[in-house]
């Protein structure tokens, strides 16, 4: 793999490719530097186009960039996509499900037969409103035969959320209680958005979860908007090859 970018280390079939960038490897300057893939964060487009045609030569594949906005729309990657979605799918060779992330969690999909992969962005807003649950609806596969990949996020030493963060969770799942725990701000509390998603999978039948042990507000390979409000996107991909 190219730079320092990570190969996610899960039993995906061999048909299944999928990749995460990290800051490395780009044009851009400033806060973004140096391979920021938003074009939606203040960088000079022309540096974004020019890393996003490097990830493209690189991985040898097509993303599918979406206009995330914490939300659960899923739609099917298609290389011309321009739409306000958080999750695509795909069962075309070579056409890339694509995530932006500087904090939030990224998860990917596949099944074990490697017919369909999919990529979810989950903050906790979207995480909330059930945007993996909205994934797994869009891949109409039955549950044991998913397999999940969690990808780099904010840990839960460094995830400091309000209560009604903690409510929100709770309400729909009482088990999501064990995510939190009190902050040394009195009223906040610690998230650990890893644990956060793997309760809500499991409700849905899906317990072949691997990843979730990243920090990206602590591991300086990753944008975090936490560490730096003005900062870039890094991208986590999955996709099936021919």
């Amino acid at each position: 793999m190219a730079h320092d970018w990570l190969t996610p280390q899960w039993p995906a079939p061999a048909r299944v490719k999928s990749c995460v960038t990290t800051c490395t490897g780009g044009v851009s300057a400033g806060p973004f530097t140096s391979l920021n893939l938003g074009d939606h964060v203040g960088d000079d487009p022309v540096a974004v186009a020019k890393n996003r045609q490097r990830l493209v030569s690189l991985l040898g594949c097509k993303p599918a960039w979406l206009r995330q906005v914490h939300g659960t729309q899923v739609v099917e990657a298609l290389t011309e996509l321009d739409v306000e979605a958080d999750a695509s799918w795909s069962a075309t060779p070579g056409v890339a499900c694509a995530i932006m992330t500087a904090d939030c969690l990224p998860a990917l999909f596949c099944d074990r037969a490697g017919t369909r992969v999919a990529a979810a962005h989950a903050g906790w807003r979207g995480l909330a409103a059930g945007v993996l649950e909205a994934t797994l609806d869009a891949l109409a596969l039955p549950a044991d035969q998913v397999l999940v990949w969690l990808g780099p996020a904010i840990g839960a030493q460094a995830f400091e959320v309000g209560a009604e963060v903690r409510e929100a969770f709770i309400a729909q799942h009482p088990q999501a209680a064990e995510a939190f725990r009190p902050s040394h701000n009195a009223g906040k509390f610690m998230a650990d958005i890893y644990q956060l998603a793997r309760i809500r999978l499991a409700t849905r039948g899906v317990t072949a979860v691997y990843g979730g042990d990243f920090c990206t507000y602590n591991d300086p390979r990753f944008y975090s908007y936490r560490r730096s409000a003005q900062t870039g996107r890094f991208a986590s991909l999955i996709w099936l090859g021919d």
